[in-house]
């Protein structure tokens, strides 16, 4: 398969790591990612990875419910951590080198997030597992994803959901949900659509990034997002 791009920064959230659970980890959904990720780096894509980590503590919730937002949202960032972990385990036991880097200094458990060690493990071949979002409280994990992008230079950044593109509206909830093969990420704003946060599309926007929005639901879905292929929302800037 013909690769569209080079280097990608790969949104994954804490959710898709839940299989059908309710939270945790699911083992089998884990490998099935895992694998789709050591193919799509086989295929010569250096790929970083930012993942999430709602599908143990999601800061918002936990501020909800009392907790200082500050406070919620350091206890999210750990989650993404132990998220990063097991993908770092997964990706190397599919075969394929990988590297955990925290943007909160862990040093036992990871090595610390910067620039210039992201960079480092891409170019010698390694999938970069960046857990920890930007290690700030109120910026979501997506905003951590436009802010890597721009860092490290990718051509892209691909967003797997639980559904295959942008809708006008939720498509598990309205069968009349209407899907868009591609928008500007202004649209997205304009209209709400709920794709990435504003912060996030200013980040991507200034550095000319676009995002690719598919399911992670299929096997393979990681390689043909990166083939263009398969069924995908492809937002401008």
């Amino acid at each position: 398969m013909a690769v569209a791009w080079k280097r990608v920064v790969l949104k994954l959230s804490g959710e898709a790591l839940m299989g059908r659970q309710t939270h945790g980890l699911d083992a089998d959904t884990l490998s099935r990612i895992a694998a789709d990720i050591a193919a799509s780096a086989a295929m010569g894509v250096e790929i970083a990875i930012v993942v999430g980590g709602g599908n143990f503590f999601r800061g918002m919730q936990g501020a909800d419910k009392g907790i200082d937002r500050a406070r919620a949202d350091s206890i999210g960032m750990l989650a993404t951590v132990m998220n990063g972990l097991a993908l770092e385990h997964a990706i190397e036991k599919a075969g394929q080198p990988a590297r955990a880097l925290s943007a909160v200094p862990m040093p036992y458990v990871c090595q610390p997030y910067s620039r210039q060690a992201a960079l480092n493990h891409l170019g010698k071949g390694r999938v970069a597992v960046l857990a920890g979002g930007t290690g700030n409280p109120f910026f979501t994990t997506d905003t951590g994803a436009a802010l890597r992008a721009a860092e490290l230079s990718a051509n892209a950044i691909l967003k797997a959901t639980q559904v295959d593109g942008v809708y006008d509206c939720d498509p598990k909830k309205h069968a009349g949900a209407k899907r868009y093969d591609t928008l500007t990420m202004q649209e997205a704003i304009d209209r709400n659509l709920g794709v990435m946060d504003t912060a996030a599309f200013a980040l991507a926007r200034e550095n000319a990034i676009p995002i690719i929005v598919f399911s992670i639901a299929q096997d393979g879905a990681i390689a043909q997002a990166l083939g263009g292929a398969g069924r995908a929302t492809l937002v401008t800037p």
